[in-house]
């Protein structure tokens, strides 16, 4: 990890120091505008970087991989996103891929999607379904993983490519039996086609089944890293300090998000920000080792399981990956359950 190789000056700077004033960072999202931005929104709003001595730029993303992409073209300093695409990039490029330092979603968003009628609840359901994917995308590649993991015949199951847009009016037509999409994506996106996620569909999440991955988090260059620790340090303060505040005031993310972007739906990105919160971010593991860490066992597993899926010739180690040497103390970062 960085920071242990670095001087103690340097060190506790990394730890306990603010940043050097006037300090730029370029930050990407993960997309457009989401509610499960709102703990960097809500930094940006409130002033929580400025304290750090940061002067934050947050511009909207292409996708959660492409944040890694983004940085390692030397265009943004940090980003949110996939750690599973730093994993996929390390595997080929180790000297160049962003280092995760905040982990934000401890749980993966990825899952299949269907119909209630069609009773698929469990893998071995899937086979003799049709599914509908989009190509490169986690759960598009690593669905014959949760087969293999869960004994399935894969020749049993069909998986259509298609784009992203298509597959939840396909899956609502009935021409797929399922979708494989990120759960905080389709659940909107069904209730912007007027279905009821909840009562009328099921939701296979991979977390469930064996492959018990990490997603979303914070992300800074290796450059970053190694020449300025102490403003990596400044923007993990910054963005859990917020992330705890929405914890119990979700008004003051809403507020933050559509002051960012004042034609963001208020009302739809709360609900998301909350199922970000409720089911990506809220886990045991997050009650025990707080908000930003991660179990390094589990995340070596992980590795594997992303290998396997994308099948890489080599995989990165976990301290490749992730470094925990910019978190703030543990009870900085409790997150308390999130309101109604």
């Amino acid at each position: 990890m960085f920071c242990k190789s670095l001087t103690g000056l340097i060190l506790g700077l990394c730890l306990t120091g603010a940043a050097h004033a006037d300090t730029d960072v370029r930050f990407t999202l993960g997309w457009k505008t989401q509610g499960s931005d709102a703990p960097i929104l809500l930094a940006l709003s409130k002033g929580y970087f400025k304290e750090e001595g940061l002067n934050v730029t947050v511009d909207q993303g292409e996708g959660s991989a492409a944040t890694v992409t983004r940085i390692m073209s030397g265009t943004y300093d940090a980003g949110f996103g996939d750690i599973n695409a730093i994993i996929q990039n390390a595997a080929t490029r180790p000297d160049e891929t962003p280092l995760m330092v905040y982990q934000m979603w401890s749980k993966p968003p990825f899952a299949i999607v269907s119909k209630k009628e069609t009773g698929i609840k469990t893998p071995a359901d899937l086979e003799g379904k049709t599914l509908g994917g989009a190509q490169g995308t986690p759960t598009t590649r690593l669905v014959t993983v949760l087969g293999r993991v869960n004994n399935v015949d894969m020749d049993k199951v069909a998986v259509t490519n298609m784009a992203p847009n298509l597959q939840e009016p396909m899956l609502i037509k009935g021409d797929i039996d399922g979708a494989l999409i990120f759960n905080i994506t389709s659940w909107f996106n069904l209730i912007a086609n007027r279905q009821n996620p909840a009562e009328d569909y099921n939701w296979l999440n991979f977390g469930d089944f064996g492959l018990d991955l990490y997603s979303n988090g914070v992300m800074v260059s290796q450059k970053m890293a190694k020449e300025h620790p102490e403003a990596v340090a400044g923007l993990v303060r910054a963005i859990n300090r917020a992330a705890v505040e929405i914890g119990s005031d979700t008004q003051a993310g809403v507020e933050a998000i559509t002051a960012y972007d004042n034609l963001a739906n208020a009302e739809l990105e709360r609900e998301r920000m909350l199922f970000a919160y409720r089911n990506l971010m809220q886990s045991e593991e997050a009650d025990r080792i707080g908000l930003g860490d991660l179990d390094d066992a589990r995340l070596t597993r992980s590795i594997a399981i992303v290998g396997e899926g994308y099948q890489l010739t080599a995989l990165p180690t976990a301290e490749q990956v992730f470094s925990r040497a910019f978190l703030p103390p543990l009870e900085a970062r409790r997150l308390v359950v999130v309101g109604e």
